[in-house]
């Protein structure tokens, strides 16, 4: 960040940084505001519910076996029991896997679909930066801790965005 600030204050020189119109604009607002975003979310929830279902059974399912083992342990040997354990163990570092595996792939699958709007994005925060004469526009998590002014194009950007075809 601070390479980025230097570099436009050797390009442009000090007296042009004072009279530099600056912007700031948050894209996770505009990824879950615009229309497209929301889609996403959508269906990301759908996969998840889902995928919630079939977690909730298996746990339900390991529950049930820790339930009959400790009522069946006082009468079951010391082999029978270390048998079961192992069983029961296995089964939870397999559900684990398994939900590890479920949060990557509805992780990607996030990613796959979030990347043709963050592209439409940026040329949406071009065209209006451009439009409006800024200098110099920041994602809010990247943005200088203080400039005089700083104008936020989120909104004109959420806008634009629903208008495009």
């Amino acid at each position: 960040m601070k390479f980025l600030i230097l570099s436009f204050l050797m390009v442009f020189g000090p007296t042009s940084v004072l009279a530099a119109k600056i912007a700031k604009v948050n894209v996770q607002k505009v990824l879950v505001t615009v229309n497209e975003g929301k889609a996403v979310r959508s269906t990301l929830k759908k996969k998840f519910d889902a995928k919630q279902v079939i977690i909730k059974k298996e746990e339900d399912k390991i529950r049930k076996m820790q339930k009959d083992f400790q009522k069946q342990s006082a009468i079951m040997s010391a082999a029978a029991k270390m048998k079961k354990e192992k069983s029961i163990q296995a089964k939870i570092i397999a559900l684990q896997q398994k939900t590890m595996a479920f949060q990557k792939e509805i992780q990607d699958q996030e990613n796959r679909l979030k990347q043709p709007i963050l592209e439409k994005v940026r040329k949406v925060i071009e065209k209006i930066s451009k439009a409006g004469g800024y200098d110099m526009v920041f994602e809010v998590s990247t943005a200088p801790i203080y400039v005089k002014e700083i104008t936020d194009i989120t909104p004109k950007v959420v806008t634009a965005f629903n208008k495009m075809k």
